[in-house]
């Protein structure tokens, strides 16, 4: 049983940073990623950025080069710095934590409430 708490979100102008963290709790398999999906009002659930206990990460295309995503030494909370933030990017943005392989998701994972992040 996983629970996750993202916090960091909130409103910021083009061009500026905002900084998101998870909280996990609960039990992890050695094979676990951690990751970050967001979702836009009408719009199906986007795969940002994902990592896995090794380091090894993943961005969707439309955030490379301008988000990164991190995990503490314990694996036990992630992180996703997100520069350049564009209007695009506004939607709320959800943990996750599930099973994968190679940075990639094995089916569904797990997500938090979610954090609202709004670029104007």
């Amino acid at each position: 049983h996983v629970q996750l708490v993202e916090s960091g979100g909130g409103s910021v102008q083009a061009g500026g940073s905002l900084k998101l963290s998870c909280i996990v709790s609960g039990y992890f398999l050695g094979s676990e990623c951690m990751g970050w999906f967001r979702q836009v009002a009408g719009k199906e659930r986007e795969g940002v950025s994902t990592i896995d206990r090794d380091g090894n990460t993943k961005y969707a295309d439309s955030v490379k080069g301008r988000f990164a995503i991190s995990r503490d030494g314990a694996k036990n909370t992630a992180f996703l710095e997100m520069n350049s933030l564009k209007a695009e990017d506004t939607a709320m943005c959800y943990c996750a934590a599930g099973r994968c392989y190679g940075a990639s998701w094995l089916g569904q994972p797990d997500w938090g409430e979610g954090t609202q992040v709004t670029v104007s």
